[in-house]
């Protein structure tokens, strides 16, 4: 009997662990969302916004830098339909003055390679002289979690994964913030691109807020940072906004992708 109940207590422990592992990265994330959200909802006309910021700098044309994936890179977007193009001729528009932007999206990198690649140095004179720097970077890192054959080795796979990501945008983050510490870091959220009718739907949902935390976690030890919440646009709810390749924005994904920076920036007011 006394091996029974250790072998239930076990199980009861395990189940909780497991539960745990799951769901309090979604708490996290969702407390983070709503502390985000309350600074949204405090923001007042006379505090500054990121547009009011912008519109009111010295400078006489702002400088856009984005990095990272093939989101980035606009992959299968027509032309001028990218995220970048949108975003920076939107911006243009609202603060009335010149944004000069850079598209340095490569697809298929993974977010190891892109740190590798920050650190090489090649981005260095383009981050310093940078306003904003947008980042993508994260999705070809799940991919290669997703092309296991086995479900069991893929979740004894995602913790070590998982980590590694974390560990890389930090290092892109402080990269950045050592070379230009006054520049506007913009992260966006990875998203769950597969329909609800997909077996893998459900656990996408649990296991993409503990990346997201990172990236969330990453933002506040910035002088100035955003993180855009790209899964308000891009879920099963908006299927317009997927690509036929069912990964990839559309256009109207790209477009809608683009909007809320845009909001985000209106909306969020920039530390004092």
């Amino acid at each position: 009997m006394r091996v029974l109940t250790y072998i239930v207590s076990i199980a009861a422990i395990a189940a909780l662990c497991f539960a745990g592992w799951f769901f309090y990265p979604q708490y996290q994330l969702h407390k983070l969302k709503a502390e985000a959200a309350e600074g949204e909802k405090m923001h007042k006309e006379t505090q500054t916004s990121y547009i009011d910021y912008f519109r009111k700098s010295p400078k006489k044309e702002l400088s856009h830098l984005a990095l990272g994936d093939s989101v980035i890179k606009g992959y299968g977007s027509e032309e001028n339909k990218d995220l970048v193009t949108d975003f920076s001729l939107s911006l243009e528009k609202e603060v009335n003055k010149p944004v000069v932007y850079q598209n340095k999206g490569i697809n298929g990198i993974t977010s190891s390679q892109l740190k590798d690649l920050i650190q090489s140095g090649i981005y260095n004179q383009d981050i310093i002289s940078a306003d904003i720097v947008t980042i993508n970077v994260g999705g070809n890192d799940i991919l290669k979690l997703a092309r296991k054959q086995n479900f069991a080795d893929a979740l004894n796979s995602f913790d070590t994964l998982q980590k590694g990501f974390s560990i890389n945008i930090q290092d892109i983050s402080d990269y950045i913030k050592e070379l230009n510490p006054n520049a506007t870091v913009v992260f966006l959220e990875l998203y769950n691109p597969l329909p609800p009718d997909s077996p893998y739907y459900s656990i996408g949902n649990k296991l993409l807020p503990r990346w997201n935390v990172a990236i969330y976690q990453t933002a506040e030890k910035l002088n100035s940072a955003l993180v855009v919440e790209t899964t308000q646009v891009m879920n099963s709810k908006h299927v317009q906004n997927l690509s036929d390749d069912g990964i990839h924005p559309s256009d109207q994904g790209y477009a809608a992708i683009s909007d809320l920076m845009l909001h985000q920036f209106k909306h969020r007011s920039f530390p004092a």
